[in-house]
């Protein structure tokens, strides 16, 4: 059976949300913590929508923040699927927030998240393979091998010698 092939377009996860109070530190900026939350609930959506199936966290790559998001600002995340392996998803979510003052748009950041869809057992499953079109998902799709052979590694799951990907950084 060949594998099927879906467009990232379908999955695509757009959400956003308004800056409360309880959602802020003692400057008035949102919570990285609450910020991450956000992200991870639009990446999870954006795989799931994918697959169809239960998806998991399995690991998330550097967060850093640009720039304080402000009590009130509106986040809007986007969130879609980078490439997809056997049983996992790379997906890339864009955080940016809107002044609620002045309309003043601003890049907060941006973070790969890899979700692994699961079967009713638990377990691992295949999930369908995507086609890069723009020539930014192309981008994206060729540098997502490169990222998950520096994940193995870091989590200790493959030796740099068998990095492929990665043989000028480790030569």
């Amino acid at each position: 059976m060949k594998d099927k092939i879906k467009n990232i377009n379908d999955s695509v996860v757009t959400m956003s949300e308004m800056v409360m109070p309880n959602d802020t530190n003692n400057l008035n900026t949102l919570f990285g913590g609450k910020l991450m939350n956000w992200m991870d609930v639009a990446a999870a959506i954006c795989a799931h929508k994918h697959c169809n199936k239960t998806v998991v966290t399995a690991s998330v790559d550097n967060i850093s923040f640009k720039a304080p998001i402000q009590k009130g600002d509106i986040v809007t995340l986007t969130a879609k699927i980078t490439r997809c392996f056997n049983s996992s998803m790379e997906i890339f979510i864009d955080v940016k927030a809107e002044n609620h003052k002045t309309n003043q748009k601003i890049e907060s950041n941006t973070a790969f998240f890899t979700f692994v869809a699961l079967d009713s057992k638990g377990k691992p499953s295949k999930v369908p393979l995507i086609k890069a079109e723009t020539s930014e998902d192309k981008k994206l799709y060729d540098g997502a091998l490169r990222r998950r052979q520096l994940r193995l590694i870091l989590a200790g799951k493959m030796m740099p010698k068998d990095a492929d990907e990665l043989k000028s950084i480790f030569d």
